[in-house]
């Protein structure tokens, strides 16, 4: 039996595993094991490969920022900033059909700027808004398909423990990436409002009304809200800024939110040590499976399948959107069946290769060109009026500049090389985009979505069947929303610089 086959095998058995309920991390890493003895034909090997890939893996800087996002999530939760947004949005939306359950959603989406995971989102926010909801007459399914919808946005606004694991895996800049995921979260929040819109003029039964707040008290709600605006802007606005990296902000929105924690009253001694202990359970569980996946990952990379599968795949011909297609419903369909983190670990290893081999042309030699071109002329810099009216012309016509003219104006970073790596940043920033979506989706997809199980266990009152049946209008948004940015890849990209 070829490498090949025995790469190929394991997938059948990997998912033969997951199906007989083993955890996710230990099925990945028993078929890297054992895939490893099969194709070495010894077991000294992985043995000895299982202690270098254990400190090689957990060696990774980039993975510190997870707790991080974690203990910053909970700092909040503690420090009320969760009811804060809820009471906020409610106060300005609450009065309108719908109304409650559209402030749930902007809530999620405040919450999930300084959360950064999807379950823990929907479940802070379950315990918030599930009570008022009830309070005035929302239908229990409405509610809970509302809640879990709106918990998808933890991982989607930045900062998001996804996406890390994402760049990590792309070798991406994490901060790009965060950048490049703003404009899909808002899109993705303004979707989830028209579905509520739409769904309580289809169901005038589903959802009741509270009665309207004076300005005076909308305005003090609003002010409220303030430590979630300093810790998102610190945070994100440190990060692009440059004051620090990515890991580095983490630290400082989980310092930031834990001082507004103990300055409201949330944070003692005794809710610091369980802080510390639930970020531990977290955190290990997510290092547990990413372990089982660098195994995994290393076995497949032995048997040489990642590489087999692109070049067959770009041998075909097969037209790059036809591919990309096929990758987006493949998440859709594993989504019912996985969670978002194993998805990512197991699938973009040997997703990325494929998508790096296809040529989306983003972005032309000659538009490159123009932009380093015009950057010059911003600084400032002496050039002779001959020489900058001559490469303006022939970029106006379409004509590239040669080596020669780069040189004479100084401009660096405009040829072919340079090119291919511009491209293949914008294909993996705009591709792990459309993944984390349809990862999202996969979160709220019958019959194995996460958000909806953590949802129903906070409202046993509520049929599973009810939840199923509303929620089904969320994802025909998150699809439509799909295929929106997948069409129009500048909403994603618009944000990044050359």
């Amino acid at each position: 039996m070829s490498d090949t086959l025995i790469g190929i095998l394991s997938f059948p058995a990997l998912l033969g595993l997951i199906f007989l309920r083993v955890p996710i991390g230990l099925a990945m890493f028993l078929a890297g094991l054992v895939g490893l003895v099969l194709v070495t034909g010894d077991t000294t090997i992985p043995l000895a490969r299982l202690k270098s890939e254990t400190y090689t893996t957990f060696a990774s800087y980039s993975l510190s920022i997870i707790p991080m996002f974690l203990l910053m999530g909970h700092f909040a939760t503690l420090g009320g900033m969760s009811q804060a947004l809820f009471k906020a949005a409610e106060g300005w939306l609450g009065h309108r059909k719908g109304g409650v359950a559209m402030a749930a959603v902007g809530a999620c989406a405040g919450f999930g700027a300084i959360c950064g995971s999807s379950l823990a989102t929907a479940a802070t926010m379950s315990r918030v808004a599930l009570p008022e909801m009830r309070r005035y007459g929302y239908a229990g399914g409405f509610s809970t398909a509302t809640l879990a919808a709106g918990g998808t946005l933890g991982i989607l606004i930045p900062p998001s423990v996804v996406l890390v694991i994402y760049a990590i895996l792309t070798e991406q800049n994490i901060a790009k990436l965060f950048l490049a995921a703003f404009i899909p979260g808002i899109i993705a929040a303004l979707g989830y409002v028209a579905v509520i819109s739409i769904y309580v003029r289809l169901y005038p039964e589903a959802a009741g009304t509270r009665p309207r707040v004076n300005y005076g008290d909308r305005m003090r709600a609003l002010a409220a809200v303030w430590p979630v605006l300093l810790v998102f802007g610190l945070v994100v606005g440190g990060i692009y800024a440059g004051w620090f990296t990515p890991t580095e902000g983490a630290a400082v929105g989980a310092m930031g939110t834990g001082i507004i924690a103990w300055v409201n009253g949330g944070l003692t001694w005794a809710t610091l040590g369980e802080s510390f202990t639930v970020t531990a359970k977290s955190t290990a569980m997510i290092f547990f499976i990413v372990l089982g996946a660098a195994f995994y990952n290393g076995f497949l990379a032995l048997t040489q399948v990642p590489q087999e599968i692109a070049g067959w795949v770009v041998g075909q011909g097969f037209s790059p959107w036809v591919v990309l297609a096929f990758i987006l419903v493949f998440y859709l369909l594993l989504g019912c069946l996985m969670d978002s983190l194993s998805m990512i670990l197991l699938t973009i290893p040997i997703f990325w290769p494929v998508m790096q081999g296809l040529d989306f042309g983003f972005v032309s030699l000659i538009e490159l060109q123009g932009s380093k071109l015009a950057e010059l002329i911003a600084s400032g810099a002496e050039v002779a009026p001959a020489l900058l009216a001559e490469a303006q012309a022939s970029l106006a016509q379409g004509i590239e500049l040669t080596r020669d003219q780069l040189r004479e104006l100084g401009i660096r970073g405009a040829t072919e090389g340079a090119l291919d790596r511009i491209n293949t940043e914008r294909v993996a920033i705009w591709f792990g985009i459309l993944v984390l979506i349809v990862v999202e989706v996969g979160l709220i997809t019958p019959p194995v979505g996460m958000n909806l199980f953590i949802i129903n266990a906070m409202d046993r009152d509520t049929p599973m069947s009810e939840t199923y049946r509303a929620v089904l209008f969320f994802v025909a948004s998150d699809i439509l929303r799909v295929i929106v940015l997948a069409a129009f890849p500048i909403i994603t990209l618009v944000l990044i610089p050359f």
